[in-house]
């Protein structure tokens, strides 16, 4: 083993759990993180193969390319990105601003893009390397209140699928990583929540939030095992562009699909009406 994988925002949450289980797999893992203290802890897990950078992904692109490379000139040539770094965002669209969703799209979509930009030119030239983007199964599905989180994890598995066709004849495999419900602080402390101003949507929002705080600390995903999926991924031969974890990510989106189905279906006669030289 002994490769290098670089994986986006490693403080806690899943990163800090796919950290772990790389680690323990023999991997070399450069975790990035935001804080200096953040950093000596991380490298403290396993001196001599974890190593931290302090990064945020928002900043100027050719700041994340240049980490990268002295990433590849003093820890080895990266192998695989995880882009694991984001959050969630919490309100009716009416009710949230502009700027928070800019903010949203800044992290979880621009910092994502930027990262994958900047490995791509070293993996392409050794024609070899791996680009976990970790989505959510709300890349997949919808919920009430999470509109500009799933525009983000929409906007990530669109980017994700078109890159991993541009990019396979060249040997790199790109897959989408949709988790579940995990037992972390994604629905805690990690989340934005705009304030509620409009009584209109109190009946379809407000239980809502209250179960999803209600919830947060006993998901049923645990992060450990999420963390060995991934370890065990990495290693193999024909990787595929999407990897659902937790048996609720899996029925959420196999439900939507067969919603989605069975819509197309009803309206498939007003569909196929479009084209030139059809008789009414």
């Amino acid at each position: 083993m002994n490769k290098v994988v670089i994986i986006t925002g490693t403080s806690s949450g899943l990163g800090r759990a796919f950290a772990q289980a790389l680690l323990e797999a023999g991997f070399k893992v450069v975790g990035t993180v935001r804080k200096p203290d953040a950093a000596l802890e991380f490298e403290q897990l396993k001196p001599g193969a974890a190593f931290a950078r302090v990064l945020d992904v928002t900043e100027a692109p050719e700041r994340l390319a240049s980490v990268v490379e002295e990433i590849e000139q003093n820890v080895g040539p990266v192998y695989a990105l995880i882009n694991n770094a984001g959050y969630g965002h919490e309100g009716t669209l009416e009710e949230s601003s502009m700027e928070e969703l800019r903010q949203q799209f800044e992290v979880n979509v621009f910092g994502a893009v930027a990262m994958m930009k900047a490995v791509l030119p070293n993996m392409r030239a050794r024609r070899e390397g791996r680009i976990l983007n970790v989505t959510s199964m709300g890349g997949l599905m919808t919920m009430p209140g999470l509109s500009y989180y799933h525009g983000s994890k929409f906007a990530l598995e669109g980017i994700s699928s078109s890159l991993a066709k541009e990019v396979r004849p060249l040997g790199i495999y790109v897959t989408a990583v949709e988790p579940g419900m995990f037992r972390t602080d994604w629905a805690g402390r990690s989340m934005v929540r705009s304030e509620r101003t409009l009584s209109d949507y109190d009946a379809v929002f407000n239980p809502i939030r209250e179960a999803r705080k209600a919830r947060s600390g006993q998901q049923p995903g645990d992060p450990a095992r999420a963390g060995k999926a991934i370890a065990d991924f990495l290693t193999v031969t024909e990787p595929p562009l999407h990897l659902l974890l937790g048996p609720d990510a899996f029925e959420y989106v196999q439900k939507e699909f067969e919603a989605l189905r069975s819509e197309f279906t009803a309206w498939e006669a007003v569909t196929r009406s479009t084209n030139f030289g059809q008789n009414d």
